[in-house]
């Protein structure tokens, strides 16, 4: 298997991209000449992202260059398993004596399991599935969005996978378009998993159902749009909730947009200063994922059309605390979309 590596001198943009692409979300940095100067894991680039450093700067600052290694000549299985646990590690370079790497060992292949990382197993996933998926006619026409094939699969049995790899097993489906063929859908499916819902008799928005939910014993829930798949650590972002003692957390993506034309930039008398070609400007975009706290869902109005935003911007004016979990671009899609579709084979 190649090792994947990134040099020290590539952009967190760069990296973020690389990471994105193996299980592990940790990969060694070399230098030009592939030596090793330590490790880069994507909780190092959200850290640098909340910071506000920009984007396309270098990781040389970022990376971590204390990180643990083994000489190859000194390799050994036992003190490899002791390193992991000991410095509870995601990555373990093994390296000769010029500093080249050998091998990358992670957590799964030496204890042949992902790290227990600890979720509350009472929360509840609420999935919003009520909508009529106009972006995806004339299919949808005949299938609610929800139950899109994608690669043997249904959308929601994907979303729904990504969270019973942590224990979650409670799911609450927020339905109002189709809804009997979701029904049904389950009721044939027969899953191991609990499938409870909640009916809109008009539509709510994303949030407005939520009012009716009924009381369950966890402090927080997860809300998911029901055409968004990721790959991503679903009990990180949950310890990123809890640590950060957040009210609401937000599943939020690097997003560049590139104007494609030379822009024009002018003086106070109206003259060309200069032109730029092709700029690229660089947001936090909102991806339709989160944690809220249970007194968050106090704040939705009874019986109204209310939307994400609408709860978010109110938590916000009560000083209610909300966070923001930074992920990479190739680390969710919408498949909400037809153009969106064919490049899903590396999320699942």
């Amino acid at each position: 298997m190649k090792i994947v590596t990134i040099l020290s001198t590539a952009s967190i943009r760069e990296t973020l991209k690389k990471i994105g692409k193996v299980n592990h979300k940790c990969i060694p940095v070399v230098d030009e000449n592939e030596r090793l100067l330590g490790t880069i894991s994507d909780g190092d680039i959200r850290r640098a992202i909340l910071k506000k450093i920009n984007i396309n700067s270098s990781i040389t600052k970022i990376y971590n260059k204390h990180s643990k290694f083994i000489l190859n000549k000194k390799f050994d299985e036992k003190k490899l398993k002791e390193l992991f646990t000991k410095k509870n590690l995601d990555i373990v370079p093994i390296i000769d004596s010029n500093r080249k790497i050998v091998k990358v060992y992670n957590w799964q292949q030496i204890f042949s399991k992902k790290k227990n990382k600890k979720v509350d197993k009472n929360i509840p996933v609420v999935i919003m599935a009520g909508g009529k998926g106009t972006r995806l006619r004339p299919f949808t026409n005949v299938l609610p969005k929800p139950l899109i094939p994608v690669k043997g699969k249904t959308v929601i049995e994907l979303i729904i996978s990504s969270f019973l790899s942590c224990g979650i097993k409670e799911f609450i489906l927020s339905i109002n378009h189709k809804s009997e063929i979701i029904k049904a859908f389950f009721s044939e499916l027969k899953p191991k998993y609990k499938i409870k819902y909640i009916e809109e008799k008009k539509p709510l928005g994303t949030v407005g159902s939520l009012r009716n939910l009924s009381s369950f014993s966890a402090e927080n829930l997860f809300l998911i749009n029901c055409d968004i798949i990721y790959n991503i650590d679903i009990a990180d972002f949950y310890n990123h909730h809890k640590i950060n003692k957040n009210d609401i957390t937000i599943v939020a993506s690097d997003k560049e947009y590139v104007i494609p034309y030379g822009v024009c930039h002018l003086k106070k008398n109206g003259s060309l200063k200069k032109i730029t070609e092709k700029p690229g400007f660089d947001f936090l975009i909102n991806t339709g994922l989160y944690l809220l706290s249970k007194k968050v869902i106090k704040l939705i109005p009874k019986g109204k059309f209310f939307n994400t935003p609408d709860l978010i911007n109110i938590a916000n004016s009560k000083g209610y605390k909300i966070g923001v979990y930074p992920i990479g671009e190739t680390n969710w899609i919408d498949v909400g979309q037809w153009t969106e579709l064919n490049k899903i084979a590396h999320l699942i």
